[in-house]
């Protein structure tokens, strides 16, 4: 195990240290750390702001900033009670230590107490209102409470919560609005879920081979012949990159010449967040095939392969769709059919929603409809991801609500990278918006 001294780490990532070692629920303050650590307050602020990017540490309400367990991003679906105090506008009665503990689910309390206790389960949300016996049972039963109307609680309620480390918290909404809000949460947290991020597929920078600035060309070939890989990134004594070796940058270059003379200074890199999809598009758009995955302080956390974003994409493809964006909502009411000559074409009418304040359909909406026709048209012939190059588009007149519309796509280009294809939509026979949608291909493994 390689033991680093605390004297070879920055301010900065001793910060973040400390912060590591200190127990969950501790309450943490700019001037306290700045103390500790011996950092200007400056420092220990923003070291601070990435602990809570990082979720290590948590704001809240009439408590201060505190120590928090780091949530998984794999829980991306369950929502904590913190986040329901903020989506409610509520108060923390009680409890406020559990805040950063995950829900499992939420029971609507309109019934009798009896009935209600088969429904209530530890790590649930019990929404109820002025019923102090209900706020005693769901706190028993291991789940969180949320009072409607405005309501407060008795002090045998506060003082359980403390005991117990679940939060009792107050909305002055109604038992509707707060089910509507939670459930709205719950579902853009679903829609999240199925994208897939660079940090659920890269590999980590422990397990990947790296390079030191004053390693030599005999080291890159000698990790070049362990790990069948011919590129790697270049970092420093403290882990931050400094660079990329590949095998071009070493051609011709003698055996003990410095790697820190032959590395690509510089080189693009991605965050943990960014979606998968975006690095694809940045891998074939700058003809690269490995990305350094780095954090705010760019300090190497992983590397991504070509080959592990269309493993990515494969894998995120076969998974059952959760969730309706935006592009969902608006496709939903267009069907996809032949004509006579076997052309593809999508038919469908302007719903309400798809309209702009004066009435006509909204120039986002026919972009997205006519973007994901050109999609749609290209995958009958290819199979792989899409990328979106470059679109030129013609709103020659206005449509209105109930509009019955077709779109035409029609291929005029498909290569082994690129295709281009033009996108006719119709209202009457009569042509009335119309696009060059052209796209980068990925091909699939």
């Amino acid at each position: 195990m390689e033991i680093i001294s605390q004297e070879s780490l920055t301010k900065h990532e001793q910060i973040i240290r400390y912060i590591h070692s200190l127990q969950v629920g501790t309450r943490i303050s700019v001037r306290k750390i700045a103390k500790e650590v011996g950092v200007s307050e400056g420092t220990a602020y923003r070291a601070i702001k990435e602990a809570e990017a990082a979720g290590l540490v948590a704001t809240k309400e009439r408590v201060g900033t505190v120590r928090v367990e780091g949530r998984s991003h794999h829980n991306i679906d369950k929502l904590t009670f913190a986040e329901v105090v903020n989506i409610v506008d509520g108060e923390v009665l009680g409890g406020g230590k559990g805040l950063n503990k995950a829900l499992g689910k939420f029971v609507i309390g309109a019934m009798q107490l009896e009935a209600m206790v088969k429904y209530i389960e530890a790590g649930s949300l019990l929404i109820v209102g002025n019923r102090e016996r209900a706020h005693v049972t769901g706190l028993e039963l291991g789940a969180g409470v949320l009072i409607t109307g405005g309501f407060g609680t008795a002090d045998e309620v506060r003082r359980k919560a403390d005991e117990l480390e679940l939060p009792v918290i107050s909305t002055s909404y109604d038992t509707f609005t707060v089910a509507s809000l939670i459930n709205r949460a719950i579902y853009d947290r679903l829609i999240k879920k199925k994208i897939l991020l660079v940090e659920d597929i890269m590999v980590p920078a422990a397990g990947a081979g790296l390079l030191k600035p004053q390693m030599t060309v005999a080291d890159w070939q000698a990790l070049v012949e362990r790990t069948g890989e011919s590129r790697f990134p270049v970092v420093d004594e403290y882990g931050r990159l400094c660079g990329m070796l590949t095998s071009k940058d070493v051609v011709g270059a003698e055996n003990n010449e410095r790697i820190d003379r032959l590395m690509t200074r510089n080189p693009i890199t991605v965050g943990p967040r960014t979606s998968v999809a975006s690095a694809a598009h940045m891998m074939v758009w700058e003809g690269v095939e490995q990305l350094p995955v780095v954090d705010n302080a760019r300090k190497l956390v992983g590397v991504i392969s070509r080959k592990d974003v269309l493993m990515g994409m494969q894998f995120i493809q076969k998974q059952p769709q959760i969730g309706e964006t935006i592009e969902d909502l608006i496709l939903s009411g267009f069907e996809e059919e032949r004509d006579a000559e076997g052309r593809l074409l999508f038919r469908g009418a302007i719903t309400p929603q798809m309209t702009s304040a004066f009435g006509n359909v909204s120039e986002g909406v026919m972009t997205t409809l006519m973007s994901n026709a050109a999609f749609r048209a290209i995958k009958y012939e290819k199979k792989g991801d899409i990328v979106l190059d470059s679109m030129s588009t013609f709103f020659l007149k206005p449509l209105q609500i109930d509009n019955e519309i077709v779109i035409r796509p029609q291929l005029i280009e498909l290569s082994r990278k690129f295709s281009k294809v033009d996108v006719e939509v119709h209202y009457n026979h009569f042509l009335v918006a119309k696009a060059i949608v052209t796209v980068q291909l990925i091909d699939q493994l």
